[in-house]
């Protein structure tokens, strides 16, 4: 069982990241369209610049379980 310090932390980080990658994809998901709409040959470099900010979550993810784990360990 993790330590509820640990818990909290995890979820902030959790929370945090999430927040701070809604609003990433938010700016970027609104630029990434409208170019696409205008030039349609630009969807590789859209896909790309779309996958980028969910790196944001992953990393929250790692530091989370690493709270977890290693706090919790005697």
């Amino acid at each position: 069982m993790a330590d509820p310090l640990a818990a909290m932390a995890a979820a902030i980080t959790m929370a945090g990241t999430g927040i701070a990658t809604a609003w990433t994809q938010k700016i970027v998901g609104g630029a990434t369209v409208g170019a696409m709409a205008e030039k349609p040959e630009l969807f590789g470099r859209g896909l790309v610049l779309m996958a980028l900010p969910e790196t944001i979550v992953v990393f929250g993810l790692v530091i989370a379980l690493q709270l977890l784990t290693k706090v919790a360990a005697p």
